[in-house]
């Protein structure tokens, strides 16, 4: 099994990272089939186009809660199983389960209430395979393995977007039910399921884990426990605090949009928990993750920008694509007509196109790598990105879209890779879970601020149309590539088979 060592951990063979990989070819499947298609649920369920965001904010915030949650015990774990691999395991059955009842949900607050089983499950299988892959490659490796999961992402989600498009190409009907939800939805998170449970139990029973003490042995990261400066986490909470309920009673004297509230109260709460932490002698869990997030490397502080931009951009396409399509390049926002339907079966296709453009792009971005140094290249692929988000105010023909998702692919690829082979080689293996929960702080922060002010700023600036939700993504991602360029290149960043 083992051809050479890198750092004095064994590296693994192509197909062993194939194995380890894998399940994201299901987790991706139930997330790509939530991406493409929850929002036009929740439309034929009766939801006003722009209280989406609203609906939508369960998938951050049990983002928020569950990855540093699952990461902390994760990285406390050793069972006969693994360390990672009963995660895995209880987070796919959970999601299979919500993929089932998705499409017979029978009133909009049950779809919304599936949501956050469906994404907190999700959620549950996601983390440890990020923690998976720093655990169980050498540096050199990394990228590799990141790259590795990025195709298998790709390649799940290029099928499960198009699914319904697919069915109704097979005869499958695309007309709304007795629920409204038509039966190409219904089949496709079906199928969904048993992807999803099946390739994570490729992985569960074709891999091993290191014991804890052997990953001690290979560990070349700094070990120091983090020192949490409490007065300084007092200021801080107290600064947090009092701009969150300052901002709280703007809000509500000028009778601004009450999505708002989401992200004052979210300011509101971080500066209570930061107080705690100052005040607290707790040694807990919630006391140690807190403690870790204020004191977190400074690497990850660099790339928490990254990531904010970044994922900024993604929320605003996942959630306003089906509207905004539908209304620009088909004439209609009426979620019942054959114009509405049609298109956003055509979104599905998009999707499954960005998707497949990453699965393709993952086998470049090791190239690129080698060639450019990981900064560069995803400064390039997140512009790449951006480009393709601002052409769909562009293009007219929606045939022609699918030249924009090139671009977003590339883009996709790279944020799903990229930032977590940057952040790796800074973090100690044994917090490698818990920093990578924390890290996703910064994947559902710009999704929450998304969710809070998107709606604000279409209703002020473009009168409300969806499409412009695209152009705001894709000059965020703009502004993403240059953050990058704050972050220390790892000393070796190459790519070893």
């Amino acid at each position: 099994m083992t051809l050479s060592r890198t750092n004095g951990k064994p590296a693994l063979t192509f197909w062993q990272i194939w194995n380890m990989c894998f399940g994201f070819l299901g987790i991706q499947f139930g997330f790509a089939l939530q991406n493409a298609n929850v929002s036009r649920i929740f439309q034929t369920l009766g939801a006003d186009v722009g209280d989406i965001p609203m609906l939508w904010v369960a998938a951050p915030l049990s983002g928020l809660i569950v990855q540093p949650i699952v990461g902390y015990l994760s990285d406390r774990t050793w069972t006969g199983l693994g360390r990672r691999r009963p995660y895995f395991l209880v987070g796919a059955v959970l999601a299979t389960l919500g993929l089932l009842w998705m499409p017979n949900a029978p009133a909009l607050w049950v779809a919304a209430g599936l949501l956050w089983i469906l994404d907190a499950s999700i959620n549950v299988s996601m983390e440890p395979f990020r923690a998976f892959v720093g655990d169980q490659l050498p540096p050199r490796q990394r990228p590799l393995g990141y790259a590795m999961q990025s195709f298998f992402i790709g390649l799940g989600a290029v099928v499960a977007s198009a699914l319904p498009w697919i069915l109704e190409r097979l005869g499958v009907s695309n007309a709304p039910g007795v629920s409204g939800i038509p039966d190409t939805v219904r089949y496709a998170f079906y199928a969904g399921g048993a992807v999803l449970l099946g390739s994570v139990l490729w992985t569960v029973c074709s891999t091993r884990e290191y014991p804890p003490e052997t990953l001690a042995a290979f560990d070349h990261a700094p070990v120091e426990e983090t020192a949490v400066d409490r007065p300084a986490a007092s200021r801080w909470g107290l600064l947090w605090l009092a701009a969150g309920l300052a901002l709280t009673a703007v809000v509500a004297f000028m009778r601004l949009e009450k999505e708002l509230y989401l992200l004052t109260g979210g300011m509101s709460v971080f500066g209570v928990a930061l107080l705690w932490l100052g005040r607290t002698a707790s040694r807990g869990p919630a006391a140690q993750v807190l403690g870790d997030l204020f004191g977190m490397p400074e690497a990850m502080r660099r790339l928490a920008w990254v990531q904010l931009f970044s994922w900024f951009a993604l929320f605003a396409m996942w959630i306003y694509t089906t509207a905004g399509v539908t209304q620009v390049h088909y004439g209609s926002s009426d979620p019942h007509s054959a114009a509405y339907n049609e298109g956003a079966n055509w979104v599905g296709v998009l999707f499954a196109a960005y998707n497949g453009f990453a699965a393709l792009a993952a086998i470049v971005i090791p190239w690129m790598v080698r060639r450019w140094g990981i900064r560069i290249s995803h400064l390039v692929n997140v512009w790449l990105g951006g480009a393709g988000f601002l052409s769909f105010l562009l293009i007219h023909d929606p045939r022609w879209l699918l030249l924009s998702m090139v671009g977003v692919g590339f883009a996709w690829a790279s944020i799903l890779s990229l930032p977590y082979a940057l952040l790796s080689d800074n973090l100690p293996a044994h917090k490698m879970g818990v920093y990578m929960g924390i890290f996703n702080f910064f994947v559902v922060i710009p999704q929450l601020l998304a969710a809070s002010v998107l709606g604000l700023l279409l209703r002020a600036f473009f009168h409300g149309q969806p499409i412009y939700a695209l152009v705001l993504g894709g000059a965020s991602l703009f502004v993403s590539g240059l953050c990058v360029l704050r972050v220390r290149e790892p000393s070796a960043c190459g790519v070893a088979a």
